[in-house]
């Protein structure tokens, strides 16, 4: 009996023209050892997106490359997985932007949803950051801000998270 190939973590989930990508700071260290994206069982990306409409069922981690059959996409900012998104300075942000701009110039989304306001903010060298539809575009796509899914992110219940994305999802169609 032979055993399967292990599988090696590919944390960005893109194609060309899709509709939406959910942008990240960073990957989670859960997502690493895993070897899929949002796999930590607190992180509510999964059941947000489905409940908010992009998807017409709630989607496994390790089925997340079926996200771009709903013409959407995963990355982040930076590369370096962390146990927490704080553990990213704005520095290594700022580090990371020229890298992360040209990837996503080279698969054109029409929007990038920022999963939080951290990284949005340095990409736009300002605090005030509101949440939704930004007036400025990151790399050539519409950027809009979302709450981060994460389960630590005791401020958005699921609901709150639903209806934000939900926003989204109407504004894309």
């Amino acid at each position: 009996m032979t055993t399967p190939p292990e599988r090696t973590y590919q944390p960005d989930i893109l194609a060309n023209d899709l509709d939406i990508v959910f942008c990240g700071i960073n990957p989670a260290l859960t997502a690493q050892a895993d070897g899929y994206n949002f796999s930590s069982p607190t992180n509510r990306f999964w059941t947000a997106i489905h409940l908010a409409g992009f998807t017409d069922r709630q989607l496994a981690p390790s089925e997340e490359r079926r996200l771009l059959e709903y013409r959407c996409g995963i990355t982040a900012v930076v590369t370096r997985p962390t146990a927490e998104a704080r553990a990213v300075s704005a520095h290594e942000i700022r580090q990371a932007l020229a890298s992360f701009e040209t990837k996503m110039r080279a698969v054109s989304p029409r929007v990038l949803a920022f999963l939080g306001k951290p990284a949005m903010s340095v990409v736009l060298g300002t605090n005030s950051v509101a949440w939704g539809l930004q007036r400025d575009t990151v790399a050539g796509a519409t950027a809009w801000v979302l709450p981060n899914p994460s389960g630590r992110n005791r401020r958005f219940p699921i609901a709150a998270l639903v209806e934000a994305y939900a926003e989204l999802r109407a504004f894309s169609r």
